[in-house]
């Protein structure tokens, strides 16, 4: 079940009718920080996770 080069085209054509082209520079900046923000917080380093678990 591997995606290929015309899923993948569809994918994009799906996503550039539903958000238009101003809008997905905007949803890869606030998908960017979520993944950051997530993998600080799995490596302790985020805000109030950090103040919980002291590092060894």
């Amino acid at each position: 079940m591997g995606l290929g080069a015309p899923e993948i085209i569809l994918i994009i054509i799906a996503i550039l009718i539903l958000f238009g082209g101003k809008k997905i520079p905007e949803l890869m900046k606030g998908l960017g920080k979520g993944v950051k923000e997530f993998k600080d917080a799995q490596n302790g380093e985020g805000g109030s996770a950090s103040e919980e678990k002291p590092k060894v």
